[in-house]
């Protein structure tokens, strides 16, 4: 993720590209180009509003339900680690009449999408809006107008062939306060440029890119931030979530005498627990 500044600070830019990180994504969950695509452009939106968090341990969750048939989507960036999961991803639909495919058809076009940010706090931020699209850029940059009061220009784009994902990445650019209404002008002027952002990988390196987009507008770089696919899940998360369920539900799973199996839903690991480790986990929730 490059972090940039345009006109000595009156605007700032994210871009990135997350091809190899939406084709870790696909991969994980099986997933159509329709859903990888779905899956990818929510990752790379959830990324960049986790490296603008400025925290340790902060984590933003990006969750749409837009009352397609992709179900819905849940991304969480933790800085520039990310994992994302859907409900359905084998979705497959005709392409839009733009021939490009339908992201919007599979996400739907009813619903919300909701932001939470744990900032170490005791309560967590949350904002929501109604979905404008569920092509879930229009979406990001509506987001951050009305829930955050921050005009923004998003484009995120995922380009894929078949099984595979040639390109992804997302830009953000968002002026600051004080912002003269000149940068704004050349930004309009300029948004078509970056609008098909995948394609546009696929021609230059983002660094080229950000040169050429931003010629006279004074682009500094200010840094880098490595982003991967990552989950943190564990067998000791597993185990802490069991215990939550208490004592009684924990009997009843006991009582079956068939263990349990938990999956994550964003790595897709399984964590198997034997009968004698449930009654473990059950004396540990009485202690509680």
């Amino acid at each position: 993720m490059l972090r940039m500044t345009l006109m000595g600070g009156q605007a700032r830019v994210l871009l990135c590209e997350t091809t190899q990180l939406c084709q870790t994504a696909a991969d994980l969950h099986n997933a159509t180009s329709l859903c990888a695509a779905a899956m990818g452009r929510l990752m790379t939106g959830t990324l960049m509003m986790g490296v603008m968090m400025k925290g340790q341990g902060e984590s933003v969750t990006v969750t749409i339900k837009g009352g397609g048939p992709i179900g819905t989507l849940v991304a969480v960036a933790e800085g520039g680690d990310v994992r994302v999961c859907c409900d359905n991803p084998r979705v497959e639909l005709p392409l839009a009449a733009n021939g490009k495919l339908d992201v919007g058809g599979a996400v739907g076009h009813e619903g919300r999408m909701s932001v939470v940010k744990d900032l170490g706090l005791r309560e967590p931020y949350i904002g929501q809006c109604e979905l404008v699209s569920g092509e879930i850029a229009v979406d990001f940059a509506n987001y951050f107008t009305r829930s955050e009061q921050q005009p923004s220009l998003v484009a995120l784009g995922v380009l894929t062939n078949g099984e595979h994902v040639l390109k992804a990445g997302g830009l953000l650019i968002q002026p600051m306060p004080g912002c003269e209404e000149q940068t704004i002008d050349q930004l309009e002027l300029r948004s078509p440029m970056f609008a098909d952002i995948s394609r546009e990988l696929v021609a230059a390196p983002k660094e080229e890119l950000a040169e050429d987009w931003f010629r006279g507008m004074q682009p500094e770089l200010l840094d880098r931030t490595p982003l991967r696919y990552h989950c943190p899940c564990s067998r000791e998360r597993m185990e802490k979530a069991l215990i939550s369920l208490g004592k009684k539900e924990l009997q009843s799973i006991i009582d079956d005498d068939q263990g349990a199996e938990l999956g994550c839903h964003f790595c897709m690991k399984k964590y198997f627990f034997t009968t004698r480790e449930l009654i473990d986990l059950r004396d540990q929730a009485l202690r509680a």
